[in-house]
């Protein structure tokens, strides 16, 4: 099995790409390795020292570093993803899959959301999902998306002007009810 890896816009990011699906569309955050248990995958990779957050997405695996250098973690994160592919074992414990966050909004702007979420899957996740993230609709009021900004895009210097300079500005101008765009 060869596993390549990808540097992200977070160089506390690392993206590793097993060549196989991942998580599908259920794509999961760990932040902690109690979190971590309810996926045997990302439970193996907080025991490796210095993660401290790993991302399923559909076909990678993001892993952030808390210390130590890549050059260091990155074999030891590899020996672990490709046990774990090479295994057979699941991704997810069962009933592990991550459950859908609430979304909100008034009804009255359920269009404007369709058009929202349309565009958020088809422009900008593909993109995030390129840099080792993801990107998720969680509600829209007054004016205001919500967004949720996960993997290595949630802590990455340069997801504030992702949002604003490029989602916000692609929803303004295909959907004239956004005003703004917030993360949560």
């Amino acid at each position: 099995m060869f596993i390549q890896t990808e540097a992200t816009p977070n160089p506390a990011t690392l993206k590793f790409l097993p060549g196989r699906e991942v998580a599908g569309s259920h794509v999961a955050e760990f932040r902690s390795g109690a979190e971590a248990a309810a996926s045997p995958l990302a439970a193996a990779l907080f025991a490796v020292d210095g993660v401290s957050q790993v991302f399923l997405g559909s076909d990678f695996v993001a892993v952030t570093k808390s210390d130590g250098e890549w050059a260091h973690l990155k074999p030891h994160i590899l020996g672990v993803v490709m046990d774990h592919f090479v295994s057979g074992r699941p991704v997810f414990a069962e009933g592990g899959a991550a459950a859908a966050e609430h979304e909100f909004f008034d009804e009255k702007d359920a269009e404007a959301v369709e058009q929202i979420k349309e565009l958020i899957e088809t422009r900008v996740r593909p993109a995030v999902a390129g840099d080792g993230g993801d990107i998720r609709f969680r509600g829209f009021r007054d004016g205001v998306v919500y967004l949720a900004m996960q993997g290595a895009c949630s802590g990455c210097p340069s997801s504030t002007a992702t949002l604003k300079n490029g989602v916000q500005n692609l929803l303004r101008h295909f959907v004239p009810e956004v005003r703004a765009v917030e993360q949560i």
